[in-house]
Formats: structure tokens, C-alpha cells, sequence
């Protein structure tokens, strides 16, 4: 497995060790942390590294991976969200890997952005490569949407784009996106597909999401509406200053990625209409986002949301 350290990996992990399977998780080597035990450090940059250091000449049934590139910046996107993985293909066909199971991202339905391109020119190489896939696309996760809840604890109001009703999603939680992915390795009817999955209920927009989360706190709603032309502004002031320096080019992404996800629904999109379709979205699980909100609030511990924050 790879990404196995990440919050949505873990949760994987736990469902694979759950039905039986002898998971080993091949990680990045960083300088601040030991392998846990049953982890093998790779260097993902070189497939005879990842034959050498992960397979070992070893009998693997599949391949599960959740890793992906922490910020989106194009060069990381292009060398973790592709790169890695076509080296970890290559390697895995080399052992005799039969399925591969990939968490890639519903919002490459839609590919503006150079981390979405990077996802999709995998997905097509996973669906060239003769093994038998899953590429699993999930909408929205918790952690993604669980930025406000201390500044809305805060007093502070809950910021939307627009009214609030630009966008809307059906979010999954990690231990049943985690389910689902290692369900896949045995449910045929998931084999060599395309598989976009939200969580259960309703599609719910922002403007609901702040609603609930002043319901739950015992507060009068008060939101800051945030006009998404505000954000074309600084994406085209940094889109000048981009070729000065890679940073600002990075920021300029950022900032794209931002606006995509303020003006883009995170749900199935219906290549007949080309419209976002709730109803058509499929779904899978228990857990929903305001009873998660309901227990961070209630003092559980609220997930580090690292990069993939809204806000």
C-alpha cells in the first residue's frame, strides 16, 4: 500500500487489516520518523529501488494507493500524482501485481488545473497498463470542510463565496471511503472501472454547512460573502508576476485551485448535460459531515487538515 500514513490512507489500511489482508506499506523516506512496523521506505523517484526496497522478489495479490501530492503546486503534483505512481505500476507489473486500487479525485471530471491533468494522464496509463483496476473518485472529505468550525466557535462569521449556493457535495468520511477502497479488491462489479463516490444524505452547499454549524454551537447565523471576482483579481495579479519566480507561479496555482473549488460542485458530472448531478452521484456509508461536526464540537479531536483545506 502507499499513502498509507495520510488520514484517508490509515482509515484504508485499517479496513484492509480488518478483512484479513497482510498489508505493507511502502513509504517515502523522510528524515524525521522511523518505519512503522510492516513498512518498507522507497524511493518512488526509481522503479528498480521500489522492486529492490518494496517487492523484494516477494508474492503481492495488489496494489492500494492513497498517496498523493500534499500542496497541488504543479511540479509536485507532476512528480508525486504522476511520476511515483508510474513507477510504482511498473514495479508492481514487474512483481506480478494482478489489481492496483487508485484514490484519485472526483474533480478531475473537470481538469483545469495542472494537479488534475497529472491524475488523469495516471488514471489512463493504470487503464492501458493489462491489470485489473479501480479508480476510485471520491467529493469532498470531512477534514476538507472542517476549517471553520473554531472561527464560527469564535464568534466569528462563516465566509462563502457568493450566497453560498455556488457549489454543493456529498462528503465522505475517511473510514468509509476507506471501506469502500478496500472492498474493491473483491467486489467485481468495481473492477475496471471509473468509480466517483460521495458519502450518505443529501448534497449539501456551504451556505447549509454554516447553517448547521451555528445550529450546533447555539449561534445567530452571520456569514461574510467573499466575491469570487475578488479572487480572479489576485489570480491575475500573480499570473503577471509568475515568470519572476516559482514561488509566485506556486501562489498563482494556489490560487487557482482555490477558485476552482469555490465556483465547482464536488459531484458526478453528467456527461449528457454537463451539469453537476446530485441524485446521479453514488454514495456509500454512515457517517455524515454534521454528525462529525456534532463530535468535534463535542470536544473529539479534529483531523489535521494540512493542504486540503477550503479556508
Amino acid at each position: 500500500m502507499a499513502g498509507a500514513t495520510g488520514t484517508i490512507g490509515q482509515a484504508t489500511a485499517r479496513a484492509l487489516a480488518t478483512r484479513g489482508y497482510e498489508v505493507v506499506s511502502f513509504l517515502r523516506r523522510r528524515a524525521d520518523r522511523a518505519a512503522p512496523e510492516g513498512a518498507r521506505f522507497v524511493d518512488f523517484s526509481d522503479p528498480a529501488a521500489l522492486a529492490r526496497d518494496g517487492f523484494r522478489n516477494e508474492r503481492f495479490d495488489a496494489v492500494v494507493s492513497c498517496m498523493a501530492s500534499r500542496t497541488g503546486a504543479p511540479k509536485d503534483a507532476w512528480a508525486i500524482d504522476h511520476q511515483a505512481h508510474i513507477n510504482l505500476l511498473a514495479a508492481a507489473k514487474q512483481a506480478g501485481v494482478e489489481k492496483f486500487v487508485q484514490l484519485s479525485a472526483i474533480c478531475v471530471q473537470k481538469p483545469l488545473l495542472e494537479f488534475q491533468r497529472a491524475k488523469l494522464a495516471f488514471e489512463q496509463a493504470l487503464i492501458e497498463s493489462g491489470l485489473t483496476y479501480s479508480i476510485v473518485r471520491p467529493t469532498a472529505f470531512f477534514k476538507s470542510l472542517s476549517g471553520q468550525i473554531d472561527r464560527v466557535r469564535n464568534g466569528k462569521p462563516f465566509l462563502i463565496f457568493g450566497d453560498g449556493t455556488l457549489t454543493a457535495c456529498k462528503p465522505i468520511s475517511d473510514d468509509d471511503l476507506g471501506a469502500y477502497l478496500a472492498e474493491c479488491l473483491e467486489d467485481e462489479s468495481r473492477w475496471n472501472r471509473i468509480l466517483p463516490i460521495g458519502g450518505p444524505g443529501e448534497a449539501i452547499t456551504p451556505r447549509q454547512q454554516g447553517e448547521v454549524l451555528f445550529k450546533l454551537l447555539n449561534r445567530e447565523p452571520k456569514f461574510q460573502k467573499v466575491p469570487v471576482a475578488l479572487m480572479d483579481v489576485i489570480i491575475g495579479a500573480l499570473s503577471v508576476l509568475a515568470p519572476l519566480s516559482s514561488r509566485l507561479a506556486d501562489k498563482a496555482e494556489f490560487a487557482r485551485i482555490g477558485r476552482y473549488y469555490a465556483t465547482e460542485s464536488m459531484l458526478w458530472l453528467n456527461p449528457e448535460t454537463g451539469r453537476y448531478d446530485a441524485e446521479g452521484t453514488p454514495a456509500t456509508g454512515n457517517d455524515t459531515l454534521f454528525d462529525f461536526y456534532a463530535a468535534v464540537i463535542a470536544g473529539a479531536a479534529a483531523p489535521d487538515r494540512g493542504d486540503h483545506a477550503v479556508f
